[in-house]
């Protein structure tokens, strides 16, 4: 009986689906463990091979924990709305939904022939409404909550009313927009109901915002950071510009400190920690007041005329030459002289179509222009000229630094680029270790200790004046700050979640809970509107009728008791803000999740995923949980316990030489001797390196009639490792090696590569020796058609390799190092084949430590040892120390430091014995040469060495 991996796999696949194998149960009586993936957006493409590394890895550890005992919960689902759906739409005209339903097929086929333990019984697809639903809710709940500093947490928006109508907001301390006034409660009880609407958006944790967003003209929407590349965007390579528009936004910066402190609580790796720690970015120093000094010929207002800076060096404000804000910073064109104007105003618009990542990474381009205006020193009274540079971003801190060129190496690269230049004073090379400290005092720039009540003291001391000097002017005061801004959550586009959201007199109101879910409409077209509006401006069934509480007609629109609904739809990080919480109770149409799920799950305790989600999806769906914490939908502060991210699978790229000027090619060994250029060629018509000429020649019509220089009679091909990209020709299809090798084998290949962290390349070259440890396998069960398994008792020899691999492989799972597990297994594969081994017992034990890897033949090899269960519940193996204890060590013996021969001793053999038995033992003559030995050492357990 010859291993017949396709039959054996087909088998099983279908064993596990009509038994329900992975499906699982809200089981209290066993303890949980929750493994789940970085939820998967179906793309048209399907997988390739580097996609499956972190699921087959999760598998392995969620089959290990099973087997270990735990009710393991490994679900699965899709992040099923986005704009590359929505593009496709609009390149073909077919609905993105039924692009989507066709990927997802797709890639549930070709999961399921890897052999995953999914509990498919709990997909989840964000693009469903019975999810969605449950994302308006939670947008909903954010929108009527507001964040309390002095409870430390999110609060429902009836309770800051309260507050308002008994003592007004003088005393509240609340995270909210900078610009909200002051008012008593007597001012709030007058205040008209759309005037109290309109502050209490200035507190809610969802709002609305003018922000500067990434705008895509060709694409009509708005992009996040990561999507823009070059100042192009990743799909389709467009344009993208700077622009203010009305926005949703999420206020995340109300958990920026508790999204910094629970880093430490949880097990993620130091570089993931890291970047989000960075991305935080807290800073603690000071808020200073600068003054504009208004010339005449601008259209600033007194009291708008004040630059606000954050600094964390107030020490060194003694130090300020002048002031840049960001070109989109909002007094800009109010302090802009006339003459300045024009200047200001190009500038603006060439900054506009950069990117911010492009101008945060831009370090070496100087680039800016003065505004004519001036700013007041809060010290010393004197005026500071205002200039506008691309490098200050509007919405990091407050869109405006002061510069101080003794002190920071970019200010002065910049006031050295202007020196000359009107509004800048003239400064001289301060890192110039040969230019005294009165130099350049003399020149008027700037004043590094000419400060005289700092004269002095270190920086604490400094730090701790000046502060007090700013509280005590009115000019500042301490302040701690983040990099962190609030995230916009709209965009232009139509494949995504709708808002719970209509519009009464331009201000928002949200839809009763029960109402929901708001079904995304029909439209014909996928494009914004002629006028500019989103996609959804072309529904002709979208507005909100408040009297029936459904979606009814536009034409029905009145104002009075129907109103339009919101046109953006929600952003793609949405529905993958909450996922992990939805597959606790999948199919829950009365909470998004019930109690008894939230009790027993809880959190997530194995996530494996990518690290590109460092700073977008990791942040916003710890920032969700602990929100929904917060409001007491669950119970925990963080969702994610311990995350791992695999590293990438690149390519193996192969080329082919072609002679210049002919349609001849010539084999990798002989191309030095012709002038060649080399061509990527398609991976899956090469093996081992080796061209197949025909498939070559069929592959593409140029190449119908090639020619070819072979080395032998074979055409070898080069190599590169490369990103794998179609345009490299380089992807391999997994459905295509499971066809060749069989899943089993894949999944062992792909561990197999290198450590699960870290990148390496795809080599098919090296997949052979993996399949033929699985036919090595078999023959351990089958010779030929004949199961030689007996009930023989094993050999010493054969149980300490069996116990030698379950301890090996216990420690590498635990320790996520699964390429050295494969290498476990190899060895005692051959062990026990050297060892004739045919021991049930010790085979059994082979068979369920290699389930977790390989559970297609496992499942077939332990039901042909006589068992009806599923491997996936057979127990894990604890392995026996006293198999593994040595009875005897083998010895180097040496003569004068130069190694001779090798012998056996007893472990508890002590020297007198070791040192006669060598010293009579006929192969220590020849050295010995008939004299007395001068002395004997003995390293124990390792050496003897004689010395003559």
């Amino acid at each position: 009986m010859n291993y017949n991996f396709k039959e054996i796999e087909s088998r099983w696949r279908k064993y596990w689906a009509d038994n329900e194998v992975y499906k699982v149960s809200n089981d209290e009586e066993k303890p949980k463990f929750y493994v789940l993936d970085m939820f998967p957006y179906p793309s048209g493409a399907g997988l390739h091979v580097g996609h499956p590394l972190g699921y087959i890895a999760s598998d392995i550890y969620s089959r290990y924990k099973r087997q270990k005992g735990f009710n393991v919960l490994h679900p699965q689902g899709y992040d099923s709305f986005g704009l590359p759906a929505e593009q496709y739409a609009i390149q073909t005209g077919q609905h993105p939904e039924k692009t989507t339903k066709e990927n997802i097929a797709r890639y549930r086929d070709q999961l399921d022939k890897i052999g995953f333990s999914f509990d498919w019984s709990r997909e989840i697809r964000t693009s469903n409404t019975e999810y969605y639903k449950w994302t308006q809710w939670i947008f909903i709940q954010l929108f009527h909550s507001w964040y309390n500093k002095e409870s430390n947490k999110a609060e429902d928006i009836s309770d800051l009313v309260k507050i308002f109508e008994q003592t007004g907001n003088a005393n509240v301390q609340a995270v909210c927009d900078d610009d909200v006034e002051t008012f008593s409660a007597q001012e709030w009880n007058s205040f008209s109901e759309e005037e109290k609407q309109r502050i209490l958006l200035k507190y809610r944790l969802t709002y609305l915002a003018e922000t500067e967003v990434n705008w895509c003209p060709a694409l009509g929407t708005v992009l996040a950071n990561d999507e823009v590349i070059n100042g192009l965007s990743e799909r389709g390579g467009h344009p993208v510009i700077r622009k203010k528009m009305t926005q949703w936004s999420m206020r995340i910066t109300a958990y920026a400190e508790r999204l910094l402190q629970g880093l430490d609580t949880i097990d993620w790796s130091e570089s993931i920690k890291e970047s989000q720690r960075n991305w935080i970015g807290k800073s603690q120093g000071a808020m200073v007041a600068f003054r504009v000094l208004t010339p005449e010929s601008s259209t600033a207002k007194e009291e708008n005329s004040v630059i606000r800076v954050f600094t964390t060096r107030p020490d060194t404000i003694f130090g300020v030459t002048y002031l840049t804000l960001a070109p989109e910073h909002e007094l800009v064109l109010q302090i802009t002289t006339d003459e300045q104007k024009q200047a200001v105003l190009n500038y603006i618009e060439s900054t506009a179509k950069r990117s911010e990542r492009d101008r945060m990474a831009d370090t070496k381009t100087i680039s800016g222009v003065f505004t004519g205006a001036y700013a007041i020193h809060p010290f010393t009274e004197q005026p500071i000229p205002i200039w506008i540079g691309d490098y200050v971003l509007a919405g990091y801190g407050t869109g405006a630094v002061m510069a101080v060129p003794a002190g920071d190496e970019r200010d002065y690269a910049f006031a050295k680029h202007f020196a000359g230049a009107k509004g800048m004073p003239e400064i001289i090379n301060i890192f110039d270790k040969d230019i005294s400290e009165s130099a350049y005092t003399e020149k008027g720039g700037f004043k590094l200790q000419n400060s005289e009540f700092l004269n002095g003291m270190d920086y604490k001391a400094a730090t701790e004046k000046i502060l007090s000097e700013l509280e005590k002017l009115g000019a500042g005061e301490r302040k701690t700050n983040y990099r962190l801004r609030d995230a916009v959550f709209s965009r232009q586009r139509y494949w995504g979640e709708p808002f719970p959201i209509y519009y009464v007199n331009g201000l928002p109101q949200t839809i009763d809970e029960q109402y929901l879910p708001i079904a995304l409409p029909e439209v014909e077209k996928y494009l914004p509107t002629e006028d500019g509006q989103p996609p959804l401006g072309n529904a002709t069934t979208w507005a909100w009728d408040t009297q029936n509480n459904k979606v009814v007609d536009n034409t029905l629109i009145d104002h009075k008791n129907v109103f339009l609904l919101e046109l953006n739809t929600m952003p793609g990080w949405a529905g993958s803000s909450w996922y992990w919480l939805r597959y606790m109770d999948a199919h829950n149409n009365k909470d998004f999740v019930s109690v008894q799920a939230l009790n027993y799950w809880q959190d997530v305790d194995l996530y494996i995923g990518g690290r590109e989600h460092a700073t977008g999806h990791l942040l916003y769906s710890r920032f969700w949980n602990k929100f929904l914490k917060d409001k007491g939908f669950i119970k925990v502060e963080e969702p994610f316990k311990k995350l791992i991210n695999q590293g990438m699978i690149q390519g193996r790229s192969n080329f082919v030489y072609r002679i210049n000027g002919t349609n001849t090619f010539v084999s990798l060994g002989l191309k030095d001797g012709y002038e060649t250029t080399p061509l990527h060629v398609d991976v899956n018509i090469v093996s081992n390196d080796v061209l197949d000429i025909e498939k070559f020649r069929a592959w593409r019509p140029e190449f119908a009639d090639a020619q070819f220089v072979l080395e032998g009679d074979k055409y070898v091909c080069g190599y590169a490792v490369e990103k794998m990209s179609k345009s490299m020709y380089n992807v391999v299809n997994p459905d295509d090696i499971v066809e060749r090798y069989g899943a089993d084998t894949l999944r062992m290949y792909e561990m197999f590569l290198g450590p699960l962290e870290q990148s390496k390349p795809w080599d098919t070259n090296g997949i052979d020796g993996v399949h033929r440890f699985f036919r090595k396998l078999w023959s351990l069960f089958y010779q030929g058609d004949n199961f030689v398994v007996t009930d023989e008792a094993p050999t010493a020899e054969a149980l300490k390799s069996v116990h030698k691999l379950i301890k090996k492989v216990t420690a590498d799972i635990e320790n996520f190092s699964f390429n050295t597990s494969v290498s476990a297994f190899m060895i005692c594969v051959n062990e026990l084949t050297a060892l004739k081994c045919q021991s049930k017992e010790v085979l059994s034990l082979l068979v369920t430590t290699l389930s977790p890897f390989a559970p297609h033949i496992a499942e077939e090899l332990w039901h042909a040892l006589g068992n009806t269960a599923t491997v996936c519940d057979a127990p894990w193996a604890v392995h026996n120390e006293e198999y593994l204890k040595e009875s005897s060590v083998n010895y180097t013996i040496s003569f004068n430091g130069k190694a001779r021969y090798n012998l056996e001793f007893a472990v508890d053999a002590d020297n007198a014995e070791i040192e006669k038995t060598v010293l009579n033992h006929p192969s220590s003559e020849k050295w010995l040469e008939g004299k007395a030995p001068k002395k004997v050492i003995i390293v124990p357990k390792k050496i003897v060495n004689v010395v003559v």
